[in-house]
């Protein structure tokens, strides 16, 4: 079975940022929370591979270090929304018509009204600014997402003769929904994790780019975007580097989506 590029070169991106969100959390060249102002705002060198910041605190180490938030924060969101999404989908699918099926993706259309962001915007603006508080926004806008995949991908299946069989042989629907429905839209969910993992990573950095996101002293890729808008012309490695690191993990994750897409569908098999 051949691997696309695309999953290749997404695969590659997405594990080297994993593997320095790991490598994070046993060693980093330097303290990420020691200043150091003799040593503020140094261009890239042997010493500082990617240059200081302007309280002298190394680049690298702090890059490696929001590699570790951006991915902790968009795990847990994405989990949220699988895990609470999925089910709902599922349990939609299995009794299209009910009433808790119309009350089910009468939610999305409400979550769905407002873009991502802003929702993320007005959650932690209400509960305040935080890693957690970051989190539940964007898991409560996954939700919807998954519900509506799972929904969709569900009502599909339920007309199939294997599962007319599985109703015939007394199984009863969430059975069903667990056996036979789950099994054969996992594809799907998996891509769409992939998708919204990326996602997550943005919504994660533009949080904290306004102060919403993870507080300091825990080091964010947004922002140190942010503290160095006004430095962009004195040090512009300050803003090179974290916006580096967000969009070659965005790329990474959504390369890996549509190699995971091209591979786990067998129809598009055949096509290539």
């Amino acid at each position: 079975m051949r691997i696309s590029a695309a999953l290749i070169v997404g695969g590659l991106l997405s594990a080297l940022f994993i593997l320095a969100a790991l490598v994070s959390y046993v060693w980093t060249p330097f303290d990420v929370e020691k200043m150091a102002v003799v040593a503020r705002l140094k261009p890239p060198g042997a010493e500082f591979w990617f240059g200081t910041d302007h309280f002298g605190r190394d680049i690298f180490s702090m890059v490696m270090v929001g590699a570790r938030t951006s991915i902790a924060v968009a795990l847990v969101a994405v989990g949220i929304g699988a895990v609470f999404g999925v089910p709902l989908g599922l349990l939609a699918a299995a009794n299209r018509g009910a009433w808790y099926d119309e009350l089910i993706m009468r939610f999305n259309d409400l979550v769905f009204a407002f873009p991502a962001l802003l929702l993320a915007i007005l959650f932690t603006a209400t509960l305040g600014p935080g890693a957690v508080n970051a989190i539940l926004a964007i898991g409560i806008f996954n939700i919807p997402v998954f519900a509506r995949l799972a929904r969709g991908a569900a009502l599909s299946l339920w007309t199939r003769e294997y599962i007319m069989a599985a109703r015939a042989a007394g199984k009863g629907p969430a059975r069903i929904s667990a056996e036979h429905i789950l099994p054969n839209i996992l594809n799907l969910l998996i891509v769409q994790a992939t998708i919204q993992f990326s996602l997550a990573i943005l919504a994660e950095a533009g949080l904290s780019y306004l102060g919403l996101g993870a507080q300091p002293p825990i080091p964010s890729w947004g922002r140190m975007l942010s503290e160095a808008q006004t430095m962009i012309y004195v040090a512009p490695w300050f803003a090179i580097f974290p916006g580096l690191a967000i969009v070659l993990t965005v790329l990474g994750l959504n390369l890996m989506g549509d190699g995971l897409r091209d591979w786990l569908d067998p129809k598009l098999r055949r096509a290539r």
